[in-house]
């Protein structure tokens, strides 16, 4: 039952969240992140990226995959397994400066009990009558990227459509933009990432039927009005240097700030309207065979039951195997449940390929 409750908690939650006005939170299942690599560092990768997982962290950093092709999947799970989130993605050299890519996000609860009909007009309990739904956020990203004549200079780019759905009673669409920057210059590398650059928006619409419609107003609920939700621009830059350690170790650390422009918010770094979200991570790689990952981010002042406040933050911990044209990563985030975000294992396999005679 407590299961039920959360399920049916977190789909309302999709659904009362809608209005026709910005908000600061919006489309956050996009903010968690993909590639257990990245979370492994504390999602401080917009400067080290080089697998097709750049296409969500710097879409420019398409340009330093090293293979014709590259396959990437991930899952993780949340809330004891009653939230799921995946990730596919692909991404392809069309010749040897630009690359295009695609993926493919997912963030979603399934098998919801749908209980508003669960009583008849005369007063009986029919299970019979209970139906299951789904609660879903997809994302869409077609990414391109090229090497520009500035050496060490590459841009890139994302047209992603979002759609998100909870089971009959609503659905939105919507379209954005982001656009990047990736520089290299000797081992440093510095990225620039504005997502939403045009601000993204989704176009609520709501099908409920006369029966739901009247158990809304039998208990007191606002029946929902079709509106827009908008997310407003963000900007994430980032620097990162490789380090070599003798011939076999080398070690990779980096700083992402994740910079929002609406409004004071609940990060280390807050004021009006510009607020500020520091990330800090680090590889250490073996002879590009096993890698040892940390991170830390998402530092929250948050208020306790006694009304202390206090500064929260989210320690990650991550490892990495390849052999040949594979790499198996596994991240686990907010190590000891240290801040108030979710934690999670989380896996993802990457295959690389090449043409024959490449």
């Amino acid at each position: 039952m407590i299961k039920q409750l959360f399920s049916i908690a977190i789909a309302l939650t999709s659904v009362l969240s809608v209005s026709s006005q910005t908000r600061k939170y919006s489309n956050e299942f996009l903010n968690i992140g993909v590639g257990a690599r990245a979370l492994g560092m504390g999602n401080a990768f917009t400067a080290r990226v080089n697998d097709v997982t750049s296409a969500y962290w710097n879409p420019a950093g398409l340009t330093q995959m090293e293979d014709d092709f590259q396959v990437g999947l991930m899952h993780a799970e949340y809330f004891a397994g009653i939230a799921k989130y995946d990730y596919g993605g692909f991404a392809t050299r069309i010749d040897d400066k630009s690359v295009f890519g695609i993926s493919v996000l997912r963030f979603g609860v399934d098998d919801i009990p749908n209980t508003t009909q669960l009583i008849d007009q005369d007063g009986n309990i029919s299970y019979d009558r209970v139906r299951s739904f789904s609660a879903a956020d997809y994302a869409f990203l077609l990414s391109y990227a090229r090497e520009t004549n500035i050496e060490g200079l590459s841009i890139g780019g994302n047209a992603k459509v979002i759609y998100r759905n909870v089971g009959d009673f609503a659905n939105a669409y919507g379209f954005g933009l982001d656009v990047s920057a990736l520089y290299k210059r000797g081992d440093w590398l510095f990225s620039a990432v504005g997502r939403d650059i045009t601000s993204t928006f989704n176009a609520w619409s709501y099908t409920l039927d006369d029966e739901t419609e009247e158990v809304f107003l039998a208990t007191d609920n606002e029946l929902p009005e079709n509106g827009l939700e908008i997310t407003l621009p963000q900007l994430v830059l980032g620097v990162g240097r490789k380090i070599a350690l003798g011939s076999k170790f080398s070690v990779f650390p980096e700083l992402d700030l994740g910079v929002t422009f609406d409004g004071e918010r609940n990060n280390l770094i807050s004021s009006d309207p510009i607020s500020i979200d520091p990330r800090f991570g680090m590889e250490i790689a073996f002879q590009q065979f096993i890698f040892l990952r940390g991170g830390v981010g998402n530092f929250q002042k948050t208020t306790d039951l006694f009304g202390v406040r206090e500064t929260s933050f989210q320690p990650n911990f991550g490892v990495g195997f390849k052999y040949k044209g594979f790499s198996l990563d596994y991240a686990l985030s907010d190590i000891g449940d240290r801040s108030v975000a979710l934690y999670s294992n989380v896996f993802s396999l990457r295959i690389d390929l090449n043409k024959k005679g490449g």
